[in-house]
């Protein structure tokens, strides 16, 4: 279980299921009842995270999906946004210097059985919805019909369907919620300002969005 003070916890569900569906690779931990294996995989979400389910593969290579190799719970870990924070960022530093550096991040973890589906079928399916949420912003899409259809059929032998029926889900929005809204909103404007300060967007927004009392 994640540390998770109860200020970092994130209370919307819809903006854990943008977190999941903007940032689908996830870093999927199994255990064969020894040791842990950690891949990276992508994932996409369907449904809501109260009872939905995340769909994706694996290289047929790879020992994930064997009996034995995915025992128990497994747990995929998918990284939103992230970013150091600096102690001058803080109007407060100037009042009294007791300030210190952190990291604010976007961090969601599902937990779920891994279920193996070795079936054509299923698979073109699971990699046709992929396909469709990641091409489709595109100017032209690149669709699984654009591929020789003995070509992509070769293709998709080689790889096996998972899929993890959604148990719980654990988010921790860590984005300065503990501090002054000065403080909160001096340390977005530092990231924003970054020359990587575009690659956490969603981390500036979700600080500047934070509300209660501080």
């Amino acid at each position: 279980m994640v540390y998770l003070p109860e200020h970092d916890a994130a209370a919307d569900a819809g903006a854990v299921v943008e977190l999941l569906r903007n940032a689908p690779l996830a870093a999927l931990v199994t255990s064969d009842g020894r040791q842990l294996a950690a891949d990276h995989v992508p994932l996409l979400l369907e449904g809501d995270v109260e009872s939905g389910r995340l769909i994706g593969h694996v290289a047929r290579a790879n020992p994930l999906w064997h009996n034995g190799r995915h025992e128990g719970e497994s747990l995929a870990i998918f990284n939103g946004a992230q970013h150091y924070v600096s102690p001058t960022w803080y109007p407060s530093k100037e009042q009294h210097h007791r300030v210190v550096p952190t990291w604010n991040y976007l961090i969601a973890h599902v937990y779920g059985e891994v279920v193996v589906h070795d079936d054509e079928r299923w698979v073109r399916a699971a990699v046709a919805k992929l396909t469709k949420a990641m091409e489709s912003q595109r100017p032209q899409p690149w669709r699984m019909a654009d591929a020789p259809a003995n070509y992509l059929t070769g293709q998709l032998g080689n790889v096996v369907g998972i899929e993890i029926a959604i148990a719980r889900v654990v988010a921790k929005f860590k984005v300065s919620a503990a501090r002054s809204v000065d403080d909160r909103l001096g340390a977005a404007e530092g990231i924003a300002g970054e020359p990587d300060g575009l690659a956490a967007t969603d981390l500036v927004t979700a600080m500047r969005d934070v509300t209660g009392d501080d």
